[in-house]
């Protein structure tokens, strides 16, 4: 599993173990089912305390992307795909009014704006 930690991003360590596990569970790197490193494991591998693996594993389980069995280990849980999905265009709702408002900062148009969004989407009627 590839996890990279950083002290100077501002983010919590738990929060980043947290986030690039998740990511990884969600884009199918991680199936369910999928064993995850012990604590101590992950710990001695990033050089952290084993405190803030167990953090990170505690939110995991918490918000359902993990299983954690006393004895046997932390294991990926079964993902409900439309809840994934519900949370993902959320995200993507917010990207866009953020994209929205700036167009509206520099007068862009609505037209101009679903061009950009073409433009990078590669096509019209293409899934990005």
């Amino acid at each position: 599993m590839d996890i990279q930690v950083s002290n100077n991003n501002g983010q919590p360590i738990y929060e980043q173990i947290f986030q690039q596990i998740k990511a990884q569970i969600v884009s199918g790197i991680l199936a369910e089912g999928t064993a995850l490193p012990s604590m101590r494991l992950l710990a001695k591998e990033l050089r952290i305390s084993v405190i803030t693996t167990k953090r990170a594993y505690e939110e995991l389980e918490r918000a359902g992307y993990i299983i954690s069995m006393t004895g046997k280990g932390s294991f990926v849980a079964g993902i409900n795909a439309e809840l994934m999905r519900e949370e993902q265009l959320q995200k993507i709702e917010g990207y866009l009014q953020q994209a929205v408002e700036a167009a509206r900062v520099c007068n862009l148009s609505l037209e101009e704006l679903q061009e950009m969004l073409q433009l990078i989407g590669g096509g019209e009627q293409e899934n990005v």
